[in-house]
């Protein structure tokens, strides 16, 4: 899921093709740009991962992707991460199975420290799960909630394609005449922008679940005979998502340090009336389709490992990368979670340098973890051991 990080490339892009512009600038976010600093393997926490050899698998899903890529594109923006050409002899050299795992990643890659350009190295890490809902696939009394398909007019817009400085900036809107009008947010859609008997992908019978599984991106729904279909990310409506807790903090209603998934779930539930109205200070929305198959997808395109697979800010890192991990433990208190996670995925609420968003699976205890996940903590990108160290600057 991604979204837009200032103001300026709305007003950029009106300029390009005459797109009406109607949202004044958001916050601009205080650190930004990367920056890499060359490491050891005994810099890193925790180093060697115990449980390595589960990193293996979700590499080599990546790997995959990268074997129908030209082979001398860059990989990820700036060319931060080499050419592909840098990754395949790696790629081929993955071990069979996990005895030499640790040996294999210290052969071919090295550490590098990532931080934001200020130097500054700790971020914020959170978590997030594949929900199961429960859902039909015609509307009726019980399920009347809609999970939208991508609808028709939807048009993306890859940014990069226009000025090289936006590389991995998109927006969406629909066209109207000759130009590119925002799309409808939320408070629209839900007031009828959308037709629900035609755009509806799936029903599902509770409106608080069909709100997160937007969050989380993909999520599996159960139909009335029991059998299971899983959703996925098939596009955004083009607004900036706005998380809901900054509202009820703003309101009194929760306070900064009870905000969490199951708090804020809690109160919604509790307040009905209110409700759609705290929904909509969130205008993204995002769109859904079936997916069959291995799953859930992530933004790169491979099905996401539980506890492996990591969102990072796509814009300033490459997917495929192997990263490190070093953050406070969500569930258990004092305690590390150190591990090699490998960037597969990104999210509209993952900005900035050292931000990641770890996949945790499905199911209750997977629930728990991404619900209450706000841990800080720094990482490490490994890189070809050839690899020149290239910094992302701020904007």
């Amino acid at each position: 899921m991604l979204k837009i990080k200032s103001w300026s490339i709305l007003a950029l892009l009106s300029l390009l093709i005459g797109c009406q512009t109607a949202s004044p600038p958001p916050a601009q976010t205080p650190e930004t740009g990367l920056s890499l600093v060359r490491a050891q393997w005994s810099d890193l926490p925790g180093w060697p991962d115990p449980e390595i050899a589960n990193a293996l698998d979700p590499f080599r899903r990546s790997c995959r992707v990268l074997a129908n890529r030209d082979r001398f594109s860059s990989l990820g923006p700036d060319g931060i991460g080499g050419l592909v050409a840098d990754w395949l002899p790696i790629c081929a050299a993955i071990p069979a199975d996990g005895a030499n795992s640790q040996a294999f990643f210290e052969k071919y890659f090295l550490p590098a420290a990532v931080t934001f350009s200020s130097g500054k190295d700790d971020g914020l890490f959170t978590g997030y799960y594949e929900p199961l809902l429960h859902g039909a696939r015609q509307r009726t009394k019980t399920y009347s909630v809609p999970l939208f398909r991508r609808p028709d007019n939807l048009i993306s817009v890859d940014l990069g394609q226009f000025r090289p400085a936006l590389k991995g900036e998109r927006i969406a809107g629909r066209l109207e005449g000759n130009r590119l009008i925002p799309f409808a947010n939320r408070a629209g859609i839900v007031d009828g922008a959308l037709d629900a008997d035609k755009d509806a992908l799936i029903w599902v019978n509770d409106p608080i679940d069909a709100f997160f599984l937007e969050i989380q991106g993909s999520g599996q729904v159960q139909l009335p005979d029991g059998s299971l279909i899983r959703v996925g990310y098939d596009g955004q409506n083009g607004h900036p998502y706005i998380p809901i807790g900054r509202e009820l903090r703003a309101m009194g209603a929760l306070e900064a340090e009870n905000i969490s998934m199951q708090s804020i779930r809690e109160w919604l539930v509790k307040n009905p009336d209110q409700r759609q109205k705290i929904l909509n200070h969130n205008p993204s929305v995002v769109f859904f389709r079936e997916i069959t198959g291995e799953g859930p997808l992530g933004g790169q395109g491979v099905a996401l490992t539980p506890g492996r697979s990591l969102a990072i800010d796509r814009s300033l890192l490459p997917y495929g990368a192997p990263i490190w991990l070093d953050a406070a433990d969500p569930v258990v208190s004092n305690q590390r979670l150190q591990r090699l996670m490998i960037a597969q995925d990104t999210g509209g609420a993952i900005r900035g340098a050292v931000r990641g968003d770890v996949f945790w699976g499905s199911g209750d205890d997977a629930a728990h973890r991404a619900g209450i996940m706000k841990s800080p903590g720094k990482m490490w990108i490994l890189l070809p051991r050839h690899q020149q160290l290239v910094q992302k600057p701020s904007k």
